[in-house]
């Protein structure tokens, strides 16, 4: 009797310190899957060739280093096609791809997609230009520029491109007719122009030799005269919306009938993440308030190369360029980009320090990172905008209203004394409720044990009697 009393206590205190524990709330498990502070490198620790850092507003560059050496600006090369194409073509009009626009294209192009004899929009090659940094579309939009070229400003007439020039300069330039010209070297026939806006736009190291920037020996320029570059061609607002998309969808055409037939992203990886430019290396708030966009360029010889159009909190149009980036830093590329970006704002900021464009680059932490960090509005605005128009209205929610807890009076009217003092001593009834089930199975096996010993006696009487 001793050992079943034993075990059925050990059982009781079991179950009484399991119940007491459960009527405890469990804590919640939690996990941290923000990210850390992201800081930029600082500016002695950035690994390229050279960088730059123009303001369009002053004229003046803001930082620097070898700013007039010698690169090859591979992609970025993309800048002075997009610009001479917003030009010369109407975005409406439909170009066809020729076979020697695809031409000399091997696995190392990066490419749009398009094929021998597709009829293409002239805005949509523009998107495959400056998003996927198609090759072929490069070429196509080059080819068509000096049919159009050759078209508006014939040798014997008196119209003259922006540049001053009609179409006997590419005729002299490259020593040959009108006709093998355009059946056979327009790329050539293209970069001639290239290069005369290079020169008018004030490029003194700049030479180009094709439309796309597959590397040639003969094909460079500095980070100054990108800068440059890039300042004339943010004057188009058309192309600020192209290098400010992120991404774009192709519409069907004679070639490739599904609709849309490709998705393609913007490679500039700060169009997704200005944030990472909002402060320097030290914390320091760099004033950034926009990255509008910009352009990438890889190739073997030129590395990882960047261009950006960044506003600053001040109102100034800033331009920065990295270029060549080695292959052991390129994993680091979009941080250079972000430190020298931050820099070259924080020192616009300081020569010029007041407040006309309101952004939120800062907080514009759209991957990777906890809710309350998520940004509330557009990182990238347009300069000029007012705070009015920048920051939408944001409704006030009307609160829910809480219903006032029910007063103890009226919870004894609502409920029998027991069930209320069920409802409001969860666990104390609980742990009763476990100790009465452990007495009642106490008891059943008490029972057991006591007809158990009663069949034992009955049986030794019998025993004895038979004896």
């Amino acid at each position: 009797m001793m050992k079943i009393f034993r075990r059925l206590s050990a059982f009781v205190l079991t179950a009484a310190t399991v119940l007491t524990f459960s009527s405890v709330p469990a804590s919640l498990v939690t996990a941290d899957v923000g990210q850390p502070e992201i800081y930029v490198p600082a500016l002695e620790d950035v690994h390229c060739t050279s960088y730059c850092v123009y303001d369009k507003t002053t004229g003046l560059n803001i930082l620097g280093l070898k700013t007039d050496e010698k690169i090859f600006p591979a992609s970025m090369t993309k800048v002075m096609t997009c610009m001479l194409s917003l030009e010369y073509l109407d975005t409406d009009e439909k170009l066809t791809v020729s076979e020697d626009a695809l031409k000399g294209l091997g696995n190392d192009s990066s490419l749009m997609g398009v094929l021998k004899g597709e009829k293409v929009k002239v805005s949509e090659l523009l998107y495959g230009l400056m998003l996927p940094s198609g090759n072929d579309a490069a070429n196509v939009l080059a080819e068509g520029c000096v049919d159009a070229f050759f078209e508006k400003f014939p040798a014997d007439g008196e119209a003259v491109n922006k540049d001053g020039v009609n179409s006997k300069y590419i005729t002299d330039t490259l020593h040959d007719s009108k006709e093998n010209i355009l059946n056979f070297r327009k790329i050539e026939a293209f970069a001639c122009l290239m290069n005369i806006r290079a020169e008018k736009l004030g490029c003194k190291g700049t030479h180009f030799t094709n439309a796309c920037g597959l590397h040639d020996d003969n094909h460079y320029t500095t980070a100054q005269d990108i800068c440059t570059m890039m300042a004339a061609a943010t004057d188009n607002p058309d192309f600020n919306t192209l290098i400010s998309c992120p991404s774009h969808v192709f519409k069907a055409t004679n070639r490739h009938r599904a609709e849309p037939w490709s998705y393609v992203k913007n490679s500039n990886n700060l169009l997704y993440d200005p944030w990472l430019a909002s402060k320097t290396a030290n914390g320091a708030d760099s004033h950034l308030a926009a990255i509008i966009g910009g352009k990438t360029g890889t190739t073997t010889q030129a590395g990882k190369c960047l261009t950006l159009y960044t506003v600053c909190k001040n109102g100034h149009d800033l331009m920065v360029v990295v270029c060549n980036v080695p292959p052991a830093y390129q994993f680091y590329m979009t941080m250079y980009v972000a430190s020298v970006t931050a820099y070259g704002n924080l020192s616009c900021w300081k020569s010029d320090p007041v407040e006309r464009v309101f952004g939120t680059t800062g907080d514009y932490k759209s991957v990777n990172a906890p809710a309350d960090q998520q940004p509330q509005y557009d990182g990238v605005q347009k300069p000029g905008e007012e705070p009015a128009d920048y920051y939408p209205a944001t409704p006030t929610p009307t609160p829910t209203p809480t219903p006032a807890p029910e007063t103890q009076e009226e919870l004894m009217a609502k409920y029998p004394p027991l069930v209320l003092f069920v409802k409001q001593n969860t666990g104390v009834s609980v742990t009763i409720g476990v100790i009465m089930l452990a007495i009642i199975i106490m008891n059943i096996v008490l029972m057991i044990r006591v007809n158990n010993l009663k069949r034992g006696r009955v049986r030794r009487v019998r025993k004895s009697k038979t004896k």
